[in-house]
């Protein structure tokens, strides 16, 4: 590259780490307002979200467009190269966060008009700050380019599955009815969701350092084939 070309290129690159950060935060809204909605049995909050994921999804496409075609205009090399690859693979993990709420939005439908236990309450809401934690470490080691803390989130996923397997113990504890039984199922399939999506905060840690070190890092979630992938 020319050096006008270079300064050209990183404009765009600058312009697309920006719109990474703009999806990532959309994603982090969703799973506010997506746990807002479980919690408080708000049906018009759940559809907002589903049908607004869409804008979530043309924006994943926009920037995922705009790499090939720099990638095929440019054709950078090494470290460039390594953060295009990157902005491809972290737009999808952040999208598929974002689907794991629309998930939690629709069992918030299928649950109407049931209200939560406290205890069941209180583990949603950890959850909910956990997801959201993930996902603003895996945000500020890509804006950085801090492979230590994309590192750290493997460590904080346990967090995450503990609170998933104590929601599955509160759940199984909680008497029995027809009706409890459904609900039960649902609120397994929430826990699972919000643990997904936390899973998808790790990989985002995981495509920073092999932007940074060119070193490739084993997804967490590997293998699964569970809802939200």
């Amino acid at each position: 590259m020319t050096t006008e070309t270079r300064k050209l290129f990183h404009a765009e690159l600058d312009e697309l780490n920006e719109s990474v950060v703009r999806l990532a935060g959309m994603a982090g809204e969703a799973v506010e307002r997506a746990s807002e909605a479980f919690l408080t049995a708000d049906l018009e909050l759940a559809e907002s979200l589903i049908t607004g994921d869409r804008e979530i999804d043309e924006l994943t496409w926009t920037i995922e467009d705009r790499v090939f075609h720099l990638l095929a205009r440019q054709q950078p090399m090494a470290g460039d190269l390594r953060s295009l690859v990157t902005i491809i693979r972290v737009i999808h993990e952040i999208e598929r966060i974002a689907d794991n709420m629309v998930n939690v939005a629709k069992s918030a439908r299928r649950m109407f008009p049931h209200l939560l236990e406290p205890p069941v309450r209180g583990l949603i809401q950890r959850m909910r700050e956990q997801t959201v934690l993930q996902l603003r470490t895996a945000v500020q080691a890509f804006v950085e380019k801090d492979h230590s803390l994309g590192s750290a989130l493997d460590d904080m996923d346990d967090v995450m599955d503990e609170l998933q397997k104590e929601l599955i113990r509160t759940v199984i504890a909680i008497d029995k009815t027809e009706e409890s039984v459904q609900n039960a199922i649902q609120l397994a399939l929430v826990s699972r969701y919000f643990e997904r999506a936390a899973d998808h905060a790790v990989n985002f840690g995981g495509r920073v350092t092999f932007m940074v070190t060119g070193s490739m890092v084993e997804d967490p979630g590997a293998g699964s084939t569970g809802p939200g992938r």
